[in-house]
């Protein structure tokens, strides 16, 4: 039985902001996915010519056998990141609470 890899990868797209994400596929490394930003979101970015012809980049950042391990490096690369800040990144998740 194959043990399932887990990564934690980073999207960078063409105006420079990231997505920081967790893939959970038999080696880690799945070509079809490429994480589960909120599209209204980037597209809102972009020009629909820019949208014709788009590139981004997918790094694994991290990667592990231990689910857990993923989840907690996934908040610390997102933190670290500054994935979650509205101007850097696309991570709708561990915002920092405003007073």
């Amino acid at each position: 039985m194959r043990k399932f890899k887990f990564v934690v990868y980073k999207i960078t797209f063409p105006n420079g902001k990231i997505y920081v994400g967790q893939d959970h596929s038999m080696d880690g490394h799945s070509m079809r996915y490429f994480g589960s930003w909120n599209n209204l979101l980037v597209e809102a970015d972009f020009t629909k010519a820019e949208l014709s012809n788009f590139t981004v980049t997918k790094e694994i950042l991290f990667e592990s056998d231990d689910l857990a391990r993923i989840y907690e490096m996934e908040t610390s690369f997102i933190r670290e990141l500054r994935s979650n800040d509205p101007l850097v990144g696309y991570n709708q998740t561990h915002r920092t609470r405003r007073v």
